[in-house]
């Protein structure tokens, strides 16, 4: 049997070199779910970033970092950061481009609990642990009175989904594990479950996201 994060970690080596470096989700039957481009996580900047970073507040704590790729444009923003994965590959390839990075999960233990400007859940990371109400409601305790959680989000129109999922590379399909997606359109019922609400909600190059508050 193989760990996610192998599958995962494997794939942004693969990013890194330049070589093809997709992967799938898949159901608990093999059926396909999403198909991922482990590139797009690891280029500078990705068509749409732009909007999050702006948005965030010092200090940030990206929650599911990758390797680094918004952590790295918030540094060079002069934002601090600190980038969370349970990724030893993302957190290696984080702290390559300079920025902070735990080894850790998003929905243990973290510093700064009641201190953080902003949370990020960008790159469908609303979908750790396959919980969303639990993992927004997590989240909103690490946040200090005013601050934010910025949420990436699927389109309008998309279902939400809880369950687990397998991931691919074409060659390997690892264990399980719990996943979730969230559409725009869902995700005021779930934020309010966790004792959120949104304050604002935009779209840019065809990426979905959404600002929440307390």
């Amino acid at each position: 049997m193989t760990a996610p994060v192998a599958v995962f970690g494997a794939a942004l080596r693969r990013a890194a070199r330049g070589d093809g470096a997709s992967l799938t989700l898949l159901d608990r039957r093999g059926a396909l779910m999403r198909e991922f481009d482990a590139r797009v996580w690891s280029v500078d900047r990705r068509a749409g970033d732009e909007s999050l970073v702006d948005r965030c507040r010092p200090y940030t704590i990206d929650l599911g970092c990758g390797p680094g790729r918004l952590g790295a444009a918030l540094t060079s923003a002069g934002r601090p950061v600190l980038g969370v994965d349970i990724s030893p590959q993302a957190v290696r390839f984080t702290r390559r481009r300079g920025v902070p990075a735990l080894l850790a999960d998003a929905l243990g233990p973290l510093p700064g609990e009641g201190d953080w400007h902003t949370a990020l859940l960008a790159d469908g990371n609303i979908g750790i642990g396959g919980d969303p109400v639990r993992l927004l409601h997590r989240t909103r305790r690490l946040l200090r009175p005013g601050g934010r959680v910025l949420v990436e989000v699927d389109p309008p129109g998309h279902h939400c989904w809880r369950g687990d999922v397998a991931l691919s590379d074409g060659r390997t399909v690892s264990d399980v594990f719990a996943w979730a997606f969230v559409g725009a359109d869902q995700i005021a019922a779930l934020a309010a479950a966790a004792g959120l609400r949104v304050l604002e909600q935009w779209t840019e190059a065809g990426r979905w996201f959404v600002d929440l508050r307390d």
